[in-house]
């Protein structure tokens, strides 16, 4: 985005009781620059990401067993998927959405539960992701989140790799997703995946 059109969005930004911005760094920081100089704001979240993305053949995607293929999430696993999404936001340093509108983010968890894919170990829901994007050019990956005494078993190569299947199955050129800094071991896991980085992106959520 050139420097006239990004200028051009800061008074409509201005008007905004919350906002979230999310680009390529250079345009935060400018843009924040800028909002900064005219407007005291509460910055909640102020993070990096890379970006990653991976193709049919560059794909090194884990074995799939019975026990450990993902399936689409039913209404009937609200409860879990409501844990997941606030202990992933709380384990990123993000405000707790349970001191604000509760409802409102189970709403909003309800109704992603038609992108979501889960694996389940000993009859409980371990692993989600979400397919939030599902085109032609590409899938994205979001919401990805793996219960802490799940973890480095395998579920969530196993996991993303049935999301990845199910992606190329349906024609999908590539599956990208976005990774914290600081989350290495995220990092690790998808780039055995076969992902591989191709930007940078930064968030800022204020008030």
């Amino acid at each position: 985005m050139s420097r006239r059109r990004l200028d051009a969005l800061i008074p409509l930004v201005e008007t905004l009781d919350v906002g979230l911005v999310k680009s390529a760094p250079r345009c935060v920081d400018r843009l924040w620059s800028q909002l900064s100089r005219r407007r005291r704001h509460r910055v909640w979240v102020d993070r990096f990401e890379t970006c990653y993305a991976v193709d049919r053949s560059g794909a090194r995607l884990a074995p799939r067993t019975g026990d450990r293929s993902a399936r689409s999430a039913l209404d009937a696993d609200l409860e879990p998927l409501v844990y997941a999404a606030r202990e992933s936001l709380r384990e990123e340093d993000r405000p707790d959405p349970f001191a604000g509108d509760v409802r409102g983010f189970r709403r909003w968890v309800r109704g992603r539960i038609p992108r979501a894919r889960v694996v389940e170990s000993a009859g409980e829901i371990c692993f989600v992701g979400y397919a939030d994007v599902q085109r032609d050019e590409g899938w994205l990956l979001q919401g990805i989140y793996t219960w802490p005494q799940a973890r480095r078993r395998g579920f969530a190569a196993s996991g993303t790799s049935t999301l990845c299947d199910e992606a190329f199955a349906r024609g999908a050129d590539h599956v990208q997703l976005a990774v914290v800094d600081g989350n290495d071991a995220a990092q690790r896991l998808y780039e055995g995946l076969g992902f591989k980085p191709f930007g940078r992106v930064r968030t800022i959520l204020f008030t």
